[in-house]
């Protein structure tokens, strides 16, 4: 049986070339922390300790998928966001720091109780969960249109003892069935076709085509949804908050305003990208 520093060699030898030298160490990091729940502390207080039988065939079928280029979370099942666990698989995108930010923002901004969320495109349901874990006593309900992404999103419900509601409802149609709501957010599909070969290949081959690209030629169809339900869902005084492709910032907070929505604003994100945008809908 290997020891923990044993371990920490082979990962290291056996992903050098494909993964950085910092990528290497926080994935090292991650594994021993999900399956065997060592911290960074305990790694080094464990150095020369033999590690579990069961471990050895575990470490060589995920470096097997990581030299293939399969992302880890997908390997691991797992993917943290907003100081949880979340389950994910091929049906729902990994969730992103910047994703984190979004909830941030709500979470700073809507100081009330009994808030209605309505969170479109949910995925995984990382924001929807999120949300409920964080305002208090919020009635949130996640909307999302394929079958698989609800199901893993129900489970992480389940397992985090989140109160969600969920329904399947393909968000571009015109008729939503929604209560009124007082904060109105998504993470929709917004990155181009022509932006394909911008992508890291992991993401092409593994994550779902479906949550992340627009056409070229309508680029904001997501949004011109959105605007539209957050006319109509959204009850006087709530707000509309949503990831954007940088590109168009501007574009959608315009299209917002267009839509009858006021305070139309733009938001960058830690990287200094304009990646969101609120607007509000007027008190009546």
């Amino acid at each position: 049986m290997m020891t923990t520093q044993q371990a920490c060699g082979v990962l290291r030898e056996a992903l050098r070339g494909r993964y950085d030298e910092r990528e290497i160490t926080a994935m090292t990091r991650i594994i021993f922390d999900e399956v065997l729940h060592y911290s960074p502390v305990d790694m080094l207080l464990r150095e020369q300790e033999e590690l579990p039988s069961f471990f050895e065939d575990r470490l060589a079928a995920i470096v097997a998928r990581l030299r293939a280029g399969e992302p880890l979370q997908y390997v691991l099942g797992v993917a943290r966001f907003h100081g949880h666990s979340f389950a994910v698989n091929r049906d729902v995108l990994i969730p992103r720091p910047e994703t984190e930010q979004l909830v941030d923002m709500i979470v700073d901004r809507e100081h009330g109780t009994d808030l209605r969320v309505v969170d479109l495109c949910t995925g995984s349901g990382c924001i929807a969960i999120s949300l409920a874990l964080a305002l208090r006593f919020s009635r949130v309900l996640a909307v999302d249109n394929s079958v698989a992404a609800l199901a893993v999103a129900r489970a992480n419900a389940r397992a985090l003892k989140a109160r969600v509601d969920f329904m399947m409802a393909d968000v571009l149609l015109p008729c939503l069935e929604v209560e009124s709501c007082d904060v109105l957010v998504s993470n929709p599909p917004y990155v181009c076709e022509s932006e394909r070969a911008q992508m890291e290949p992991h993401v092409l081959q593994y994550e779902p085509a479906e949550a992340l690209f627009v056409p070229d030629a309508d680029p904001l169809r997501f949004y011109r949804a959105l605007a539209m339900h957050a006319t109509t869902a959204l009850a006087p005084g709530g707000r509309v908050y949503v990831e954007v492709n940088r590109r168009f910032a501007d574009e959608v907070a315009r299209l917002f305003q267009q839509a009858g929505l006021v305070d139309a604003a733009t938001h960058r994100d830690s990287f200094g990208n304009l990646r969101f945008v609120t607007a509000l809908r007027p008190a009546e």
